[in-house]
């Protein structure tokens, strides 16, 4: 404590002080302001999903007119094709070649981050076609801490294979489950299946009980519209988030030039 009280940094005059300080309240009244939007965008699609994604609130067709035919219940092995994971080994990565999605590659949003990731030869890689993933696959994290996680898919990450832990589901019938809509209402069907776990059980997935987990759909045209809703909400908090993380950076490196006299404010002479 004692060397940091005999620290010296250098300030500017008095004046310079408070316009700097000014400059850079403005860049935290707009981060501030950036936060609550998507704060308040957030709590709007979770709304938005409780209407849609169980039929409280009907969308309008292609005709104008709003949906009315009955949702159908579907069990989960009937409409979805679950895909598992394999246990790579290390001597078996590579600098270069197919990406190894992991479950530490997703974040708490569910997008897939490969900046930090193993991989595995091109030719090593066709030996498990098996596991290799495919855009717009659903990732589910079946066991460990991180239980329930849902992660998704997109062709930016591709060639990849799923690693262990995880499971990948995809609609086994694209005329009766539309990929897009299981993405919004994935995260009410593992709600559905945590609800039915007791004890330790909740710790980890298996199939067997997975896959007889029941929700409910309306008609494939319904789904769509419900879908292309979800995803614009979901477009609208990305632009959002991105627009955060500029305002953050760039105030980052106004600091960085303001706080070390690099460049230098302007001060209206008092008269």
């Amino acid at each position: 404590m004692a060397d940091i009280a005999k620290f010296k940094v250098p300030v500017p005059p008095f004046q310079e002080q408070q316009k700097i300080a000014k400059i850079l309240s403005t860049w935290d009244k707009a981060i501030s302001t950036t936060e609550r939007l998507i704060e308040n965008s957030t709590q709007q699609k979770k709304a938005l999903m409780q209407q849609l994604l169980t039929g409280k609130k009907r969308l309008l067709d292609d005709e104008g007119k709003r949906f009315e035919s009955e949702w159908e219940e579907v069990r989960l092995d009937e409409v979805v094709s679950i895909g598992r994971g394999h246990a790579f080994k290390s001597e078996q990565y590579s600098e270069y070649g197919y990406k190894i999605v992991r479950v530490t590659n997703i974040d708490s949003s569910g997008n897939i981050d490969l900046t930090d990731c193993v991989s595995i030869p091109e030719n090593t890689a066709k030996e498990f076609s098996k596991y290799e993933l495919k855009d717009e696959d659903i990732l589910l994290v079946m066991v460990g801490a991180t239980v329930g996680k849902l992660g998704f898919v997109d062709d930016s990450i591709l060639p990849a294979l799923l690693n262990q832990n995880m499971w990948s589901l995809r609609t086994s019938n694209s005329q009766i489950l539309y990929q897009e809509f299981l993405k919004h209402i994935s995260s009410y069907i593992i709600a559905r299946y945590m609800l039915t776990q007791q004890g330790s059980a909740r710790g980890f997935f298996t199939q067997s009980t997975f896959s007889l987990v029941k929700f409910s759909i309306p008609n494939i045209k319904e789904q769509e519209k419900i879908a292309t809703v979800l995803t614009n909400a979901d477009k609208d908090i990305e632009l959002l988030e991105q627009q955060l993380a500029d305002l953050q950076q760039e105030k980052k490196a106004l600091m960085q030039v303001l706080l070390t006299g690099k460049k230098r404010v302007i001060v209206e002479e008092v008269a």
